[in-house]
């Protein structure tokens, strides 16, 4: 059994750790520095301690969150997926560990007995210590990223391998929105006055709508739209002289909405990607649910909640730890069994939780979303119906193409039931029909098919 023992080059981890970590965090916040990654989590979320570490502390952030254990594999939405459990006690523990091994153990003794210097020795040394404590910042962002976007995140639980803490942030229902047309839809659709439509809603309860989050594509749309051209043809006082008004840039169009008392707005473009390793195999991913807009009041939306490791006021004899940011513990050791190593590792009990939830809207800018496109039903006929959620507030029709009057199809708030009749003639063949699901006048396409 593999035990953790002091470094193998302890000289310079008790000399220059320490250094390396603080630069390491200084470096990850610095919002100037172009080539760091940026969190919008680091500011958008103020640090709060949890003393117990447990679930009920969150509960009194004046937030709505609840958490439960679901299957990382599960090709689910994280909304419609099945809940293992539910989760009343410790703020789950996310970790990462990377190693130097034989081979790369041999070349730093090589290096240090050919007396190479010390800035080329000490890189080698600690080439991990940034990659383990931005693996724990990226956690944070993909679960912040996917949670402010959605009104759900999770993250994986370090204790329970395949397992996620899915956190569901009780979005309200009355401030999920649609569009009246998909913004990509540039003959018909109309987003500043989407837009529009929300902040005074917002007004109405005493909030003032500062702040407003899309994705890349999404602003690509929003931008390239005609009501949003010729608005801001409208602020710089363009005369027509053109056929039509050039498309404006982000900065200027936030120029003109935020000298307007109208609007008084700024819009902020989210174009993150996080890189995930599985089985040595590494995926990308936009954890923002692409269409999805966000309005704020504000842009701090809540609290980075953290607890203390039991390692923290537990330390192994020998082993080197240093903290990173208050919440992320950074160890370095060596170990000899399967083989010899040395270790860097990271640990946190932290979690990203989005508060004030009455302040926050949501508006989808594309098709209804559904929880399935696909249905598949025997030859049997089947007067139950399978359903289909439509994730939206408002008003939810469905039809089915002409010449398929063998499938039906009911709508009861935002579920649609689809039914069939029997294919069970000695002529029949295997069948489909499309049901269109509308949503004011945005569609989606369920494909329904039944054999024979």
């Amino acid at each position: 059994m593999a035990t953790e023992n002091k470094s193998l080059f302890f000289q310079y981890i008790d000399k220059y750790f320490k250094g390396i970590v603080v630069k390491v965090t200084e470096k990850m916040n610095e919002k100037s520095n172009n080539d760091a990654l940026t969190y919008m989590f680091k500011s958008m979320l103020r640090k709060e301690f949890s003393i117990t570490g447990k679930w009920e502390t969150i509960e009194t952030l004046n937030t709505r969150v609840s958490a439960d254990f679901v299957s990382m594999d599960s090709s689910l939405p994280l909304k419609k997926r099945d809940s293992m459990k539910k989760v009343s006690g410790d703020i789950a523990k996310s970790g990462m560990t990377l190693y130097l091994n034989e081979k790369q153990l041999t070349e730093l003794d090589t290096m240090i007995a050919a007396n190479v210097d010390n800035k080329t020795i000490i890189a080698k040394l600690f080439e991990d210590t940034p990659r383990v404590i931005a693996g724990i910042n990226e956690l944070m962002e993909d679960c912040f990223l996917q949670g402010l976007s959605t009104g759900v995140g999770a993250i994986p639980d370090g204790e329970n391998v395949g397992s996620a803490v899915r956190l569901d942030y009780g979005y309200l229902d009355d401030n999920k929105k649609e569009s009246t047309f998909e913004w990509s839809d540039s003959s018909n659709a109309t987003p500043l006055t989407d837009l529009l439509k929300i902040k005074e809603l917002a007004a109405e309860k005493g909030y003032n709508i500062q702040h407003v989050y899309m994705d890349a594509n999404t602003l690509k749309n929003f931008l390239k739209n005609p009501e949003v051209k010729n608005y801001y043809g409208w602020s710089i006082d363009w005369n027509g002289s053109t056929t039509l008004m050039q498309q404006p840039t982000l900065s200027k169009i936030n120029a003109a909405l935020q000298a307007d008392d109208m609007y008084n707005f700024t819009i902020h473009k989210v174009d993150r990607t996080i890189i995930k390793e599985k089985n040595g195999v590494r995926t990308s991913k936009k954890p923002w649910q692409t269409g999805m807009v966000i309005l704020t009041t504000s842009t701090e939306v809540g609290a980075l909640v953290y607890a203390n490791l039991a390692e923290l006021n537990h330390k192994v004899e020998g082993v080197a730890y240093e903290t990173s940011d208050d919440y992320i513990l950074v160890s370095k050791y060596c170990q000899n069994e399967p083989a010899l190593r040395e270790v860097t590792k990271s640990q946190a009990r932290v979690v990203p939780v989005i508060c004030n939830v009455e302040q926050i809207y949501q508006l989808s800018s594309i098709a209804p979303r559904l929880d399935k496109y696909n249905l598949e039903f025997t030859s049997a006929a089947d007067t139950t119906g399978k359903k289909v959620i439509v994730e939206t507030q408002d008003i939810v029709t469905a039809s089915v193409e002409s010449n398929k009057s063998w499938c039906t199809v009911s709508v009861s708030g935002k579920e649609v039931t689809i039914k069939v009749s029997a294919n069970t003639s000695a002529s029949a063949s295997d069948r489909t029909a499309n049901v269109t699901v509308s949503v004011n006048n945005k569609s989606s396409i369920i494909k329904v098919d039944q054999s024979a």
